[in-house]
């Protein structure tokens, strides 16, 4: 439609000016080439300039794609708000719970148990009958004696008598030296005589005393382990219940010798708090202090065997429980703690990703003190209130843009991480030290 106009204009203009200067026109066949030639030029035109204008209009678009292409969306994220809390340290390690004392129970004499006072299980106190023996033999050792000691105590009546008799005769020269000397000597006789038989008594006692077998502590009785009516020996191997006492208790557990240093220095300041936690290592059982450290390192395991007393007063800890032992060695106040998940292992050490205020993120080397419950005490590189990535660090560098698709809370990470955590097998005696600086 332009091509047609276009050459329609220029016949007209070409009409005008054959008019002004008198031009005489010429035939339809003298015409024909010369329209025919403003034809191709004209479509040549505008073939160039549709060229030019679509030429135009690519670049325009290249260019706006390949400024699209250098600013990539924001990467989105998990964020974590950094936390400023009382954070103990603590070194782990598998422990055992000990009684305070533990003791097999022994007849000191022979005879037939007649009588059983306690039931299994039963707290006694120290003096508590236990077990009753046929008393009737040592009962009548108890009277043979006393009636070998008024015999003896006449005969010294009377040998004391007729001493007494030898010296008045002897003053007198009615009677020999030697008589009465030798009066004398029977005398102290029957007086040796006389506490020989007292001692006799005493075992006597002693041994009707031992018929009744008495508890020599406080604590709790376990399985019964002879029957009423069965024969016991003197001294004898058998043993006829088991006592523990569990309050207070003991819990010893081993600890790597690399620590022996942090333990020492922290008892020298006192007594550190041990926590006993159950066999998931998720609920603490009971709360004591540590009493010492052994006086030697194991060399076939490099472990220091330690031991805490527990009160015990809810009989929460049993004796031959394992338990995991917590020891505290101080409480970093005001620490600035982190999700685990937020720490990201680099060439030059440690190091998480912060939430600028642009929405931009900043990376910063940190130091991890501890690691507990997928929370991570660092010494330095965040603050409190910082906001740390915890999900979605691959698609991170400095200074990249995010999208901050969920805030969590570090006590929820800690409450997952407990609900979700199974027990770790470790040899006894092992400790789980979580601490460590940026490598």
């Amino acid at each position: 439609m332009l091509a047609r106009r276009a050459l329609a204009y220029n016949d007209a203009r070409l009409e005008r000016l054959s008019g002004r200067v008198h031009i005489n026109p010429k035939s339809p066949r003298e015409r024909r080439p010369d329209a025919t030639m403003r034809k191709l030029l004209l479509s040549i035109i505008i073939i160039v300039i549709l060229g030019v204008a679509g030429a135009f209009v690519w670049r325009s678009t290249e260019g706006s794609h390949k400024e699209t292409a250098h600013v990539p969306a924001p990467a989105p994220v998990t964020v974590a708000l950094a936390q400023a809390r009382d954070v103990p340290i603590i070194l782990r390690g598998l422990g055992t719970v000990v009684a305070y004392n533990s003791v097999a129970v022994h007849s000191r004499v022979t005879g037939n148990i007649v009588k059983v006072d306690f039931h299994e299980g039963q707290h006694v106190h120290t003096g508590d009958v236990l077990f009753e023996l046929d008393p009737r033999p040592f009962q009548a050792a108890l009277d043979q004696a006393n009636a070998v000691l008024a015999r003896d105590q006449a005969l010294l009546t009377n040998a004391q008598a007729d001493l007494q008799r030898y010296a008045t005769l002897l003053k007198k020269s009615f009677a020999p030296e030697q008589q009465y000397a030798t009066q004398k000597a029977t005398v102290a006789q029957d007086e040796a005589n006389i506490k020989n038989d007292q001692a006799q008594i005493e075992t006597a006692k002693l041994n009707l005393d031992y018929a009744k077998l008495r508890s020599p502590i406080d604590g709790i009785t376990g399985i019964k382990l002879v029957d009423i009516g069965n024969l016991v020996q003197a001294n004898g191997t058998q043993t006829l219940v088991n006592l523990t006492q569990i309050k207070p208790i003991y819990v010893q557990f081993s600890l790597d010798e690399t620590h022996i240093p942090e333990i020492r220095k922290a008892m020298a300041s006192g007594k550190p708090k041990v926590l006993a936690f159950d066999g998931t290592d998720q609920h603490q059982i009971s709360e004591g202090t540590l009493d010492l450290i052994d006086n030697s390192v194991d060399q076939t395991t490099g472990m220091i065997s330690a031991r805490a007393t527990f009160t015990n007063s809810d009989e929460a800890l049993w004796p031959g429980q394992f338990v995991n032992a917590h020891l505290v060695l101080k409480t970093v106040h005001n620490g600035v703690t982190i999700p685990q998940a937020a720490i990201q292992p680099g060439p030059d050490g440690n190091y998480v990703y912060v939430v600028n205020s642009n929405n931009t993120v900043a990376m910063r080397p940190v130091k991890v003190l501890q690691t507990e419950h997928d929370v991570a005490l660092v010494d330095s590189g965040v603050r409190a209130g910082d906001k740390v990535v915890m999900l979605g660090q691959s698609r991170l560098e400095p200074g990249a843009k995010v999208e901050i698709k969920k805030q969590e809370n570090i006590s929820t990470v800690a409450e997952a991480s407990k609900a979700d955590s199974t027990p770790t097998t470790e040899s006894p005696g092992s400790v789980q030290q979580n601490s460590g600086a940026a490598k």
